[in-house]
């Protein structure tokens, strides 16, 4: 009898090697190499077998063009993430850490597609039917008539689907607990994961049904398993927060069906997750107006605008080697804006602890932010108020010029609606300064801004000696 044979894949990203080591030499993980049974052979002497094929229709371009129908599940930012609601036949990869909300978001999303008439299959692999249960009495849904199931069998899963009526939104969670028997390997491996998801992305092809995978994510935030899983669903869903934050944000990564990069805030309450219709009011509520390091960044989130405070602190440093501390952006771009300012502004920071906090916990990924961070520090080393009506905005080169960005009029008329009455970028983006009715402060260079802050500080400092010698004046 031949000897099965067996290769060594990598858990974290899927490459296949000969034998065992200590480290991926693909992605350099330690200790992620495991021993599976190698798949069977394609055909004989490698050649594709054709025997049980059937012949498929093939279309051309020039076909109708119709719009993918759509479920709407009736949550606001759940549907606007998605792209207007869910695709009939689309697989969703949903990730996010431990405890962050992925399980209430579904069961809620479960209960409103339920309360619509349309059949939702809940199938758990990590609680039992009984706790699902006590978090939708807790969240006050137990009336919808969602189907439960404890499962982690593909083949009884979809055994189970195909038996009745035809479901139009199933729930997996979670994928890494899924385990098909054409597999010989653990479950929560790359190749069960892999089979495991494509038998399920399979079924929503055939049947029309809606399936959700929950994924796990890894200790850097990226979804656990196999890249190759990102890319054979048609969207990529990311639930993020922080867990002092009563706030949570749901972030499209990849979607097939609408547009990427959108987000969707929900607020953490004890009836559940709720929609957050304004989310610039809800990151600028608690802003501090009196403090200088404080800017307001007029920044776009997919298609959606969003006013967020900047915080700075830049305090002289007793160690040889001064702190760089960044919450909510990218360090190295912190590096850069600090560069810029020492070579082309002669604002010299080299010898002081940096502190950058975006306001709220949310995560900002353009540059446009670059012009409101180098505001904040600037304001912080000179201990200069910035002007309360005053959003900042603009992309900041290494020469030290100011670059336009896109969406200038969308972040203006958010501005607007929220009371500003200035806006501070490129000089590039006066063209949207009409449709938003602000007051376009055009910067060609980073320079400029450093001196008007600067000559801000002056004058509030002068003022307060002058108020210092009335006040001394009246005691006397």
């Amino acid at each position: 009898m031949a000897r099965a044979k067996s290769t060594f894949v990598c858990q974290g990203c899927g490459s296949v090697h000969n034998r065992w080591s200590g480290r991926c030499e693909s992605c350099g993980a330690w200790n992620s190499i495991a021993e599976e049974a190698a798949a069977a052979p394609v055909g004989k002497g490698g050649a594709i077998s054709v025997r049980g094929g059937r012949r498929i229709e093939l279309e051309g371009l020039s076909g109708g063009q119709q719009e993918a129908p759509r479920i709407t599940s009736g949550i606001g930012e759940l549907d606007r993430v998605t792209g207007g609601g869910f695709v009939h036949g689309s697989a969703i990869l949903l990730g996010g850490e431990p405890g962050i909300g992925k399980s209430t978001l579904l069961i809620q999303a479960c209960a409103a597609l339920a309360r619509a008439g349309h059949r939702t299959v809940y199938i758990s692999g990590e609680e039992a039917t009984a706790q699902v249960r006590m978090r939708a009495t807790r969240l006050g849904l137990a009336d919808a008539a969602v189907e439960l199931a404890a499962e982690t069998n593909v083949e009884d899963i979809l055994s189970t689907l195909t038996a009745g009526a035809p479901p139009r939104f199933v729930i997996i969670d979670s994928i890494q607990t899924m385990w098909t028997s054409s597999v010989e390997s653990a479950p929560g491996t790359v190749t069960q994961v892999r089979a495991s998801s494509q038998a399920l992305i399979r079924y929503a092809k055939t049947s029309g049904a809606t399936v959700i995978l929950v994924g796990h994510v890894t200790k850097d935030g990226q979804i656990a398993g196999p890249r190759v899983v990102e890319h054979m669903v048609d969207a990529v869903l990311s639930f993020e927060g922080e867990q002092g934050h009563a706030f949570r944000v749901l972030r499209a990564q990849k979607n097939r069906f609408g547009p990427t990069d959108e987000i969707g805030v929900f607020s953490m309450t004890g009836a559940g997750l709720e929609d957050v219709a304004n989310p610039s009011a809800l990151f600028l509520s608690s802003r501090d107006v009196a403090a200088p390091g404080v800017a307001v960044f007029a920044g776009m989130e997919g298609t959606r605008p969003i006013l967020v405070e900047i915080q700075a602190l830049v305090a002289p440093s007793s160690l040889g080697t001064p702190r760089r501390a960044v919450v909510g952006w990218d360090s190295n771009r912190l590096s850069m804006v600090l560069a810029v300012l020492e070579a082309h502004a002669g604002v010299r920071l080299g010898s002081h602890d940096v502190y950058l906090n975006v306001a709220g916990g949310l995560r900002i990924v353009e540059p446009a932010a670059d012009v409101a961070v180098a505001a904040a520090l600037v304001s912080s080393f000179a201990g200069s108020v910035l002007p309360l009506d005053s959003v900042f905005f603009g992309e900041v080169s290494l020469s030290g010029s100011v670059r336009p960005v896109a969406h200038a009029g969308l972040r203006m008329k958010e501005a607007a609606r929220l009371g500003f009455s200035r806006a501070i970028g490129a000089a590039g983006s006066g063209d949207a300064k009409a449709d938003s009715g602000l007051c376009l402060t055009g910067l060609t260079a980073l320079d400029g801004l450093v001196a008007e802050i600067a000559a801000r500080g002056a004058r509030g400092r002068a003022g307060a000696q002058r108020r210092a010698l009335a006040d001394q004046a009246l005691d006397e």
